[in-house]
């Protein structure tokens, strides 16, 4: 199984990163692949609402990456599977409040078939590269 994960403590209470993280249509002011996002179903942030993602792919073509929101603890957590496109991981945020900050650990899982396995380690550093992003949204939360 192919794993990332990556940890980075915002100065900003657990409930203010929820609900920016929550929110799906933030998603492109912090994750530079994200080209386009709209709320395809559901109430944003909620317990199985899913978004429409348009992800830079290889060689920069664009690929679908919806998700649906699978595990929505507000100030906790918030688990996501994407449900569209080549790869299809699931992932969660974990907010632990710490004062006036938080701690957020970002992980990705996926399951690669058998036949793909090959890929793991390509796949595995693709992931990193995604959860290595939490630096852009530490500051893009911080600026306000």
């Amino acid at each position: 199984m192919a794993h990332a994960e990556n940890e980075v403590t915002i100065n900003r209470p657990a409930s203010e990163v929820y609900a920016f993280l929550a929110d799906g249509l933030n998603n492109p002011r912090w994750r530079s692949g994200v080209q386009g996002i709209a709320l395809k179903e559901g109430s944003a942030g909620e317990l199985g609402a899913i978004y429409s993602q348009t992800l830079t792919g290889p060689k920069g073509r664009p690929i679908q990456g919806d998700y649906r929101i699978t595990d929505a603890g507000p100030g906790k957590l918030l688990g996501f599977q994407v449900v569209a496109g080549p790869a299809r991981p699931t992932g969660s945020y974990t907010l632990t409040e710490e004062g006036n900050s938080t701690r957020v650990r970002f992980s990705l899982d996926l399951k690669l078939p058998l036949l793909m396995r090959v890929f793991d380690s390509l796949v595995t550093k693709t992931m990193e590269s995604e959860v290595a992003q939490l630096t852009k949204l530490k500051e893009v939360i911080e600026a306000g």
